[in-house]
């Protein structure tokens, strides 16, 4: 069996070896008689393949305004079918008098030859369309060469657009170039394409075999263009900080370390945006925003990479309600922009952003899912039996706060499929974070969640650069910052929820892989 398998993977690789050596063979003839795509430095685009087809329809439907459709009824087989093939003579007829012109340009995905007349499909960036292609009309010389073509070339076409019996909108070429040849052959289309690992690592061939997967980073560009939008016109500033530190605080975890051999100096990548951010809040900048890739050197899974695109943002005189209302207000005007509905679905489940988000409190949240109310705990001993009494593992050094948390994440976070911020957490495991008045041992905090994920971490920000050096003597904001609230969002973990996508790398154009062996 193993040397079927090992004969089977040397006949497809000889296959593959010949396929390739033809195409290269082509283009050497193509080039030998003067014919060279690669010599085309442009070529005039006025129109994608979605573009054609809306104006095509919105074009029809105005210059056949008031045009009845055809009646059969009362009207055998054949007449009937006379009668449909002479009325939509009559339309294209019309319309071919009144033609909307294009050119478009793009990659030929499907080909079927028909003798003196071909039909092609083109997928451009919005899509694909078909394109009907006469040796009458283009001529013989290039209907040869195109008859000669390979699936994966690239061409321009210019034409006009046509509805076929079909009712498929096409365009009729009237001049076919060849832009670029393919020396490579595509995956085919039903079987190619399926390693996913291989799609991670090879994703320009994954972008031209699976539409829907351009179509998730398309989507993902608009998403990070519709927040930029979003507070710009809350008059947020985009700022850039730097990548390269030596105190990679702001998040507990673990950096990526380098040498910069020009001062001779340790360095580390960031791990969040936060440090550098509050500094010009104190500074004066009072609403500031950087949206950028930050790195930890951790594990991999389907919502972890070690680079990741976070958010994080400031705003000088307001506190996590303020935070919290900005929020919801953008998660929604986001899915508004770019899905066209308040409602999306993931993986089956579906969440409504219209609706305004639940606000519960930690204690609330444990107590509802939990069946236990910490505020009726006394200490930590207390808690730490209760704890036992549920085998929710703890460290000897923690507090109530800690197991309140712990308690959290065991019964609560996997409720919280609908947007939901859990807010006012316990002091202990929020140190940079103003304490809740009337209850200094919780803090103006919250976490947003939808379905049962973590989708960005909130606070209303210590100020007090005495009751921060009392509590976490790291950072130095002796200069004192004005009251602010500041939140961090996970742009990845976002773009999954609002593209359906199962896990970050269907999200990110080249996720970390590991080396393969050479």
């Amino acid at each position: 069996m193993a040397d079927n398998n090992k004969q089977g993977k040397g006949e497809k690789e000889q296959d593959l070896n010949q396929l390739l050596k033809v195409r290269r063979e082509k283009l050497a003839n193509l080039q030998e008689a003067g014919k060279d795509p690669f010599v085309i430095t442009k070529y005039d685009v006025t129109h994608h393949s979605m573009e054609v087809k809306d104006l095509y329809n919105a074009h029809e439907a105005e210059v056949l305004a008031g045009r009845e459709e055809v009646n059969v009824d009362g009207l055998d087989e054949e007449a009937a079918k006379d009668a449909i093939n002479a009325d939509y003579n009559e339309r294209r007829a019309i319309m071919d008098a009144n033609p909307i012109n294009v050119c478009i340009a793009g990659r030929m995905m499907f080909k079927r030859v028909m003798g003196k007349a071909s039909f092609c499909n083109i997928r451009d960036l919005q899509g694909t369309i078909q394109v009907y292609v006469a040796r009458d009309q283009i001529g013989e010389d290039v209907y040869a060469d195109f008859k000669k073509s390979d699936i994966g070339d690239i061409y321009g076409v210019k034409g006009y657009a046509f509805r076929t019996k079909t009712g498929e909108i096409s365009i009729h070429a009237c001049e076919m170039t060849l832009l670029s040849k393919s020396l490579q052959v595509l995956p085919e289309k039903f079987h190619g394409m399926t390693d996913t690992d291989m799609r991670y690592r090879q994703r320009y061939v994954d972008l031209i075999m699976n539409e829907e997967v351009k179509d998730t980073f398309i989507k993902r560009s608009k998403i990070i263009s519709t927040i930029r939008k979003f507070l710009d016109a809350q008059g947020f500033m985009e700022v850039e900080t730097p990548m390269l530190v030596a105190n990679p605080g702001g998040a507990a975890a673990r950096p990526f370390e380098t040498h910069f051999n020009a001062l001779d100096e340790d360095l580390k990548l960031r791990i969040s945006l936060e440090l550098y951010l509050k500094r010009l809040i104190v500074g004066g900048l009072e609403r500031v925003y950087e949206i950028g890739r930050v790195f930890r050197n951790e594990g991999l899974d389907t919502r972890h990479n070690p680079e990741f695109t976070l958010m994080e943002l400031y705003q000088a005189y307001t506190d996590y309600n303020g935070m919290m209302d900005l929020t919801e207000n953008m998660y929604r005007h986001i899915a508004q922009e770019v899905l066209g509905t308040t409602t999306i679905t993931y993986q089956g489940i579906e969440m409504d952003l219209g609706k305004p988000f639940e606000r519960i409190t930690m204690v609330d949240a444990v107590k509802k899912y939990a069946g236990i109310d910490f505020n009726e705990i006394p200490d930590t001993e207390a808690a730490k039996a209760i704890a036992k009494d549920k085998g929710i593992e703890f460290e000897d050094w923690h507090t109530k706060g800690h197991i309140l948390n712990l308690f959290f994440e065991e019964y609560v976070e996997e409720h919280l499929i609908q947007p939901t911020f859990v807010m006012d957490h316990p002091i202990e495991i929020s140190p940079l974070t103003k304490k809740k008045p009337g209850a200094p041992e919780y803090v103006e905090r919250f976490e947003m969640f939808m379905n049962g994920w973590e989708m960005c971490n909130a606070y209303s920000e210590l100020n007090d650069p005495i009751d921060q050096r009392e509590r976490f003597a790291l950072q130095d904001a002796n200069a004192g910052m004005p009251p602010t609230g500041g939140i961090g969002y996970g742009i990845d973990r976002l773009c999954m929820l609002m593209t359906d996508s199962p896990a970050i790398r269907d999200v990110l154009l080249f996720p970390t892989m590991k080396t393969l062996d050479k």
